[in-house]
């Protein structure tokens, strides 16, 4: 054991290394400063496999944690904290009709996009600038202007987190839906995704539908992977924080679902309410509308906040707890409810007490 500034490192000879009471705050774009008992970078899948099956000491509970852009810590994580920081981008499969790309799970996601990009690769462009890890993006089901990363995924290969056995989980076995997946309820915690396979298109058909992708294409340049992949930075960059500069973990709600008869009663309540159809045959509301609508956006309390430029994002300035940053949600969550009648749904995950 080697002791290096208060915390304690373990070295097993292939270099597997255990970090104790370690901050979290690097791993969590929020920027909390919250910590673990025990914490795991892994750089391959064997390493996981030794982590779980054969080294002592691994307290549980386990959370496998990427680039934390996606979750609110509430308290100190009381448990083992697995980073999977498994790196390498390579082409599987290559024909006329598409190319099979792997990922592995510790990429940053907007790295891996930049890649299939160069490579004239289409599929991920749309999905642009988004933070975190290729392992989060199927957990997520990320999306943006019109582009799930579930229209993209081959497969996912994961690791069991109870028997160290290994999984490869085909596109409909993930059972994809709006910014969820198989990995977010029913198998939530039970696997750890090592790498994603990703099938894109060397002669892709650009995603434009959306109104504001188009004008900003329009003044980049002629239609392209590049310039749509350009289009959805700059949009992104101009109503987004940075969570380098603010901390934030992007849209803190889905935008809800609503059936075809309570949209009729919103229209006549709200006549310029904006919705559009969703794929479950309902009706899609915009979450950050209906917040901005209730007085949030830009409102402040202590170092907890609505981002200014964009009302479905929460952000720390610098100083908030989580709790504080869960207290804010749900009174934003109430007002919504109490004035529209459409309750919010967490797109972030809480790790620790929600009440």
């Amino acid at each position: 054991m080697i002791s290096h500034r208060g915390f304690a490192y373990f070295y097993c000879k292939q270099h597997l290394m255990i970090s104790n009471n370690i901050s979290l705050k690097i791993y969590n774009t929020f920027g909390l400063d919250y910590r673990t008992d025990c914490f795991i970078s892994i750089k391959s899948e064997n390493e996981l496999l030794q982590a779980l099956n054969t080294l002592p000491g691994v307290e549980k509970p386990i959370l496998v944690l990427g680039g934390g852009s996606n979750l609110l810590f509430t308290e100190d994580f009381k448990g083992t904290v697995i980073h999977p920081d498994i790196g390498g981008i390579y082409i599987e499969e290559n024909n006329r009709g598409h190319s099979i790309v792997s990922c592995g799970a510790g990429v940053h996601w907007d790295k891996l996009v930049e890649w299939s990009v160069e490579k004239g690769l289409g599929g991920l462009e749309n999905l642009s600038y988004i933070p975190g890890t290729a392992g989060a993006a199927p957990l997520q089901n990320i999306g943006a202007y019109g582009v799930e990363v579930k229209d993209s995924v081959e497969k996912v290969r994961a690791v069991s987190i109870s028997d160290g056995s290994i999984r490869e989980f085909s596109n409909e076995e993930c059972l994809f839906g709006y910014r969820d997946s198989i990995f977010k309820n029913k198998l939530k915690g039970k696997y750890a995704i090592t790498k994603v396979f990703f099938r894109l298109q060397p002669h892709p058909v650009l995603a434009t539908g959306y109104g504001s992708l188009r004008e900003e294409m329009e003044k980049l340049g002629p239609p392209s992977l590049q310039t749509v992949r350009n289009a959805v930075i700059n949009i992104r960059k101009a109503k987004l924080p940075d969570p380098e500069v603010i901390g934030n973990a992007g849209s803190f709600f889905k935008n809800p679902v609503v059936s075809l008869e309570k949209i009729e009663k919103l229209r006549q309540d709200f006549p310029g309410i904006p919705f559009y159809p969703d794929q479950s045959g309902g009706i899609k509301l915009a979450a950050g509308w209906l917040i901005e609508k209730c007085g949030w956006k830009g409102k402040r309390s202590g170092d907890a906040g609505v981002y200014e430029k964009q009302a479905l994002v929460l952000v720390n300035y610098g100083g908030a707890t989580g709790k504080e940053i869960y207290d804010l949600s749900e009174k934003i969550r109430l007002s919504v409810f109490v004035k529209f009648g459409v309750e919010l749904v967490k797109e972030v995950e809480i790790i620790g007490p929600e009440g």
